[in-house]
């Protein structure tokens, strides 16, 4: 019979919680979405949802009726019952005994969620952002809980005082943030990658390619060297906790005159009335 430890405490194994034996833990087999809500609203929850049904399909976790996953998330924000929340929701492939190639698992759902923090004085001010070398699998298209690498950049980046870190692959493109898509702006012309296997499909991403244009820029889908990007006129980030976040400092290099620009401050405002509109 299987023996367990959990801190200094033995338990047989059939008595342990389940949560212990969660394939998520074992193998970071699981797939995960994070969205937000603005002003007593849900932001994105279509699209959110959408990623998360294409993630469980990439992975094959099969059984989940996506609109019970809806309702899961409604309940939740409305027993929540805040106007500004952000929620964290995932399913993994289910618990039982440590078998990579286990069949016949229940899916198992969690969510939390919280008070979305206060990014206004990041969006005023801009952050500074580092770049690390892009150490992840190759399909970072899956939004799946694999984010050891992440975690790993996201700390480096603390560690430097910046805001956050720039995934580099081995050609000298960047390719996205460790939690964010990454945006250059050169005159009037907005860049960023292309998607591809090795980028997620940002929602934040997609909505800023649905107002873009509103602010008077041009759009070019390519790849950008580290090197070209710390030359830009302004740079920016994009995530779903906190939209549109200016980047003033790119490796210790100041961008521009080291302010927020007056592309990425009209992005911002645009994608505020998409927020309240939407």
């Amino acid at each position: 019979m299987p023996l367990a430890m959990v801190g200094d405490k033995f338990i047989a194994s059939e008595k342990l919680d389940p949560a212990y034996l969660d394939y998520g833990t074992f193998f970071g087999d699981g797939v995960y979405e994070v969205l937000r809500s603005y002003d007593g609203k849900l932001f994105g929850l279509a699209e959110h949802l959408a990623r998360f049904e294409r993630s469980l399909k990439e992975i094959d976790i099969q059984g989940i009726d996506i609109n019970t996953v809806r309702q899961r998330v409604l309940k939740a924000f409305e027993k929540f019952n805040k106007p500004d929340a952000k929620i964290y929701f995932h399913i993994t492939r289910g618990a039982g005994p440590r078998d990579h190639a286990a069949q016949n698992l229940s899916p198992r759902f969690f969510l939390l969620i919280s008070e979305c923090e206060d990014f206004d004085k990041q969006k005023q001010k801009g952050i500074s952002v580092i770049t690390v070398p892009d150490t992840r699998w190759k399909r970072c298209d899956i939004k799946s809980l694999n984010l050891l690498p992440n975690v790993l950049a996201k700390r480096q980046a603390q560690k430097r005082g910046c805001g956050e870190a720039v995934f580099v692959d081995d050609s000298g493109f960047i390719t996205e943030g460790a939690s964010s898509a990454f945006f250059a702006i050169f005159g009037n012309v907005l860049k960023t990658a292309p998607l591809n296997i090795n980028i997620l499909p940002s929602i934040t991403r997609q909505f800023v390619l649905d107002i873009y244009a509103n602010t008077g820029l041009e759009l070019k889908e390519e790849r950008i060297k580290a090197e070209t990007a710390a030359s830009a006129d302004e740079l920016f980030i994009a995530v779903s906790s906190r939209d549109i976040v200016p980047v003033v400092k790119f490796n210790e290099i100041e961008i521009s005159t080291g302010q927020p620009g007056k592309f990425t401050k009209l992005l911002i405002k645009e994608f505020a009335k998409l927020a309240q509109n939407k």
